[in-house]
């Protein structure tokens, strides 16, 4: 579905991907680790648009992503959460999750005005999807709450209801158990496997090992901006280059 090849990024003198491969299967849930500062929020910032590689190309399905703005990428199929969760705070929950449905409303500017059949139609479709979501998240008894009175843990799910809203065909999610204590961990992770049932792709970014290797079908390992390692979550947690990566050279003493 989502296909990287030679992907190179630099920042003035600094190279901070170099030479990426990267094939993320339709309907797998795929991961991409690696320690802090390996570049892995820098290819979630290259396939939605926010950034333009210096070589090489991204397709999705047969589209290039490469210079396409981020709101066309969008309308593509593809959502993304963010590892610093950006919420519009003074908005109650329903208003946060509808924001997202909108890439699949076509009313004009006269529609809205006017509060003409076809706009009154579509948004309280969105309002019932938004009310669907929020309860498959365990967030609809606060759905009038504002996004702000929310715990941390909380607002993880809401941002992931909002992408969802947008009926991706690839969700991209980063850190999405950062700051859940272990109980929203393991509610979490069944709600992932829950949306990839529903035929959904998730590309993640997570440092807990114990998610990722729970959780994902393959893994990607990224280390100063290079893939060092890919395959299934087993030969992953053993490959020499991996363990080097995170715990030095040092195997025997780390």
């Amino acid at each position: 579905m989502l296909e990287l090849s030679n992907v190179s990024v630099h920042f003035g003198g600094l190279q901070v991907l170099q030479d990426v491969n990267l094939q993320v299967p339709s309907g797998s849930i795929f991961g991409l680790i690696g320690p802090n500062g390996a570049g892995k929020t820098t290819i979630f910032n290259l396939v939605t648009g926010l950034l333009t590689p210096a070589a090489g190309s991204i397709r999705f399905e047969d589209c290039s992503l490469v210079g396409m703005k981020p709101h066309r990428i969008m309308r593509l199929g593809l959502a993304r959460t963010f590892q610093n969760i950006r919420l519009f705070k003074e908005m109650t929950l329903l208003q946060n999750v509808v924001v997202g449905a909108y890439r699949h409303m076509n009313y004009g500017v006269s529609s809205l005005l006017l509060g003409l059949q076809g706009y009154r139609q579509q948004e309280s479709a969105a309002r019932e999807r938004a009310l669907e979501l929020l309860t498959w998240m365990k967030l609809d008894h606060k759905a009038h709450d504002l996004a702000n009175n929310l715990s941390y843990g909380e607002q993880r799910r809401l941002e992931l209801a909002r992408a969802l809203a947008s009926e991706p065909r690839l969700l991209l999610l980063d850190e999405p158990v950062a700051g859940m204590n272990t109980g929203e961990r393991a509610e979490l992770m069944k709600d992932i496997q829950a949306i990839r049932a529903r035929g959904y792709t998730i590309l993640m970014i997570e440092h807990d090992m114990h998610f990722v290797m729970g959780l994902c079908d393959q893994v990607a390992v990224l280390n100063f901006g290079r893939i060092i390692a890919c395959g299934e979550p087993r030969a992953i947690r053993s490959n020499p280059d991996v363990i080097e990566a995170y715990l030095g050279r040092d195997e025997e003493a780390a």
